[in-house]
């Protein structure tokens, strides 16, 4: 009688009866009783696994090297109770590791099937997780509007200097050199045909309608959608927000609501401050290169501009706005565990911003040109 095995043999079979803890402190003596064994005629091996207490992974090592030593021998192996849930995870982890001829993993075709319906719930838990975020800051929205104190007036002010104010400087740099390089690019074009002239169109439409607004969208998601998940997702790590929580505090009201109105009301004053510097980077440059006196050139652009031109970049504003603070608060509050995910998360909001001001950018020139402005 062993320690942990039990052995019964006839003609040419072999019952073994696992038995005890199978432990790595015990695995000098687990792996002396086995090599005791003598596997020479047998053809059927089983294995009882009814009084097997604990099975560790290391134990489970060995117990597989003797299941494929007596299977090379010829014996064909077979469980009584349950096979050890340690044997699979084994063979899971070598069958990823060692290279297989095709077929010769049996659920192989099944993997690409099961990483395809992760992928589809986790983008249907991200999906719904996302209009549950829309509905919480709709419904504080909606209870903030009934009450000046309970809208924060201190605190968006606050938001709009730090989101709009401090983003001055960068946004009238690259307003002012994409006109130049716009006016640059198609003077050189234009020159060609004596048309000159339009280059004025061309700068005056172009940053009025798109680049003004579509750019000044971009620096604000890259400045100010990065600062709001940062700045949530340290205070999800620090518990902060658990502590709303749990004073009856609503966090949505304090944290959503006033950068998200912050923002629809910094952007568009960024926006105009954008076309000016624009408009001023092209004449500058109209004068220079081409001649244009400033009196012609502004004559030009009051010519050039349409009832719409200004407006249709003026309304894009506060929709790029809503869209960029609601991208970096919400992947602000999931922030949990570590830093690393708070630096993901952040990553994560910049690259949406982005995405979902061109993707909106693109349907609103859908828009107007289904209904001709």
């Amino acid at each position: 009688m062993t320690d942990y095995l039990a052995a019964r043999r006839s003609a040419d079979s072999l019952e073994l009866a696992l038995k005890g803890e199978w432990r790595a402190l015990r695995l000098q003596e687990i792996g002396a009783e086995l090599g005791a064994l003598e596997l020479s005629g047998v053809h059927t091996l089983t294995l009882s696994t009814e009084n097997l207490v604990l099975l560790d992974l290391s134990s489970a090592w060995r117990l597989r090297e003797f299941i494929a030593q007596a299977e090379h021998a010829g014996a064909t192996v077979s469980f009584r109770g349950a096979r050890p849930e340690q044997l699979r995870v084994l063979d899971d982890a070598l069958a990823r590791d060692a290279f297989h001829p095709p077929g010769a993993q049996p659920h192989a075709h099944i993997e690409p099937v099961t990483d395809l319906g992760r992928h589809v719930v986790r983008a249907l838990r991200d999906a719904l997780a996302a209009l549950a975020f829309l509905g919480e800051v709709a419904l504080a929205m909606l209870r903030a509007a009934g009450s000046l104190k309970r809208l924060r007036p201190a605190s968006i002010a606050r938001h709009v200097y730090d989101t709009g104010v401090h983003a001055i400087p960068i946004v009238a740099l690259i307003a002012f050199l994409i006109s130049v390089i716009i006016a640059f690019l198609s003077a050189q074009q234009l020159q060609r045909f004596g048309a000159e002239i339009f280059v004025v169109d061309l700068v005056t439409i172009g940053v009025l309608r798109e680049l003004g607004v579509l750019l000044t969208a971009v620096i604000v998601a890259g400045r100010s959608g990065s600062a709001f998940a940062a700045e949530i997702g340290t205070m999800c790590l620090n518990e902060e927000v658990d502590a709303l929580y749990a004073t009856g505090a609503d966090p949505f009201e304090l944290l959503v609501v006033p950068r998200l109105l912050g923002l629809m009301i910094a952007l568009p004053l960024l926006t105009v401050i954008a076309d000016a510097i624009g408009l001023a980077g092209g004449a500058l440059l109209c004068r220079f290169l081409l001649d244009i006196p400033f009196t012609q050139y502004l004559n030009r652009v009051s010519e050039s501009i349409g009832a719409w031109t200004f407006w249709v970049g003026v309304m894009k504003a506060p929709v790029f706005a809503f869209l960029i603070a609601l991208a970096g608060t919400y992947r602000g509050l999931q922030v949990s565990g570590s830093s690393r995910e708070l630096g993901r998360l952040t990553t994560v909001a910049v690259v949406q911003s982005i995405f979902v001001v061109i993707l909106a950018d693109a349907l609103f020139a859908v828009l107007f040109m289904e209904i001709n402005i």
